[in-house]
């Protein structure tokens, strides 16, 4: 149980040490961890109550499903009234009525909206290193919500309220990519689901389930209405960095070329020569004096920024911190927020999420103290006399790059 004691995100998520779990589990097997911790503080039956009848959420946030189909989105939306000039909020009425009827609720974008959530997934991030995202499943009782299927992403599963039965079997396409989904496998997902499982499991509170992507499953509620939180893992992938390799291409002007002018793509004779001196190429491309590793970590960093969320910053608190700032002001890095610091020349250079933010070459040794990310007063960053250190932190504030530290 969570206790006195604050656990990392990742350990209420599994049952095991995070190297025995990254050496044995992730992206290999499923694990499941009985009664591992409690998930109320993260979600429970009053926050659904809450998102669904006080926070006119819309659609894609919230969908209903019924026997494995998507219910049509106007069978719980309406109008959002005067003052709302949109036509498809959530209506806690038709939700009721659906959801009396067997339907499961799926509250999507969690980790976008739920302040527990929001915080729990960027922990979780910092840990894994791949985004994730947070859906709830909510299930009336002796309901299935979906059909035995696979996801393309990786999820943990944890179990809030009530009981539900899961049968999980193994992959028929392991490891499938984004495009790779279920229902160009539905035969074959089909016959793998009435054979032997691999997991077949009642979830109760505090339990929770880790599969990897391709891994079919199913899950029907019990005897209560059941929530269970379902953390999606998009993890990057080889084929991931093959596409940011190839990504480089433009870089090289005979990989520019057009190819010959009456050549007949169809004829694999005419494309042979062609096909060979490409592959030259791309490989003299790919080992030039600039570092593909170097080049690739810089794109791939890039996509991480724009597939998750640092720490949310308080424009308001912000501001008036900027305007109160003092020697004895205590900063620190914003959690998940990342950068690379690098010094050329007279300046110091940080990259972070599509931003460049340029400092004399002075700040460096005070920016790569606050990237440790431990709170530090503004009058002892080193490498800086005061009226220094109260200008580099003011741009670092009002960049976003730190925040101050109760």
């Amino acid at each position: 149980m969570r206790g006195p004691v604050l656990r990392s995100a990742l350990s209420r998520c599994i049952g095991v040490p995070a190297e025995r779990f990254a050496d044995e589990f992730w992206g290999r097997a499923a694990l499941l961890s009985p009664a591992n911790d409690d998930f109320t503080d993260l979600f429970s039956p009053a926050a659904v109550d809450e998102l669904v009848g006080r926070r006119a959420l819309r659609t894609p946030f919230v969908r209903l499903a019924h026997e494995g189909s998507v219910l049509a989105p106007d069978r719980f939306t309406a109008s959002g009234g005067f003052g709302a000039e949109v036509s498809d909020q959530v209506s806690s009425d038709k939700v009721l009525a659906e959801f009396a009827a067997g339907a499961t609720i799926v509250l999507q974008g969690l980790h976008r909206m739920w302040p527990p959530l929001v915080d729990f997934t960027r922990q979780l991030v910092e840990e894994l290193g791949h985004p994730a995202q947070v859906n709830a499943y909510v299930t009336p009782p002796s309901s299935q919500g979906f059909s035995p299927h696979y996801d393309t992403h990786d999820v943990f599963v944890l179990q809030v309220s009530g009981e539900k039965h899961w049968v999980i079997h193994a992959p028929v396409h392991p490891d499938p990519l984004k495009d790779q989904v279920w229902t160009d496998h539905r035969a074959a997902v089909a016959e793998a689901g009435r054979g032997t499982p691999v997991v077949d499991q009642v979830l109760r509170p505090g339990d929770a389930l880790y599969l990897p992507r391709g891994w079919i499953h199913s899950a029907t509620a019990l005897g209560d209405t059941s929530i269970h939180l379902t953390v999606g893992l998009s993890a990057y992938t080889r084929a991931d960095v093959v596409d940011t390799l190839l990504g480089l291409v433009g870089d090289s002007a005979p990989l520019r070329a057009s190819l010959p002018m009456g050549i007949d793509v169809s004829d694999p004779d005419q494309l042979r020569p062609i096909v060979e001196q490409t592959v030259a190429d791309l490989v003299a491309a790919l080992t030039s004096e600039q570092d593909p590793a170097d080049r690739t970590a810089r794109r791939l960093g890039a996509r991480f920024g724009r597939d998750t969320r640092p720490e949310p910053v308080a424009p308001l608190a912000t501001l008036s911190a900027i305007t109160a700032l003092t020697e004895s002001t205590e900063v620190r890095w914003r959690s998940g927020y990342g950068g690379r610091v690098e010094t050329a020349g007279d300046r110091v250079r940080l990259t972070a999420r599509g931003n460049v933010l340029s400092l004399p070459v002075e700040a460096a040794p005070a920016l790569e103290t606050l990237r440790t990310g431990d709170p530090v007063t503004v009058g002892s960053l080193p490498g800086l006399d005061l009226a220094s250190a109260l200008v580099v932190v003011r741009r670092l504030l009002r960049e976003g790059v730190v925040v101050t530290s109760p």
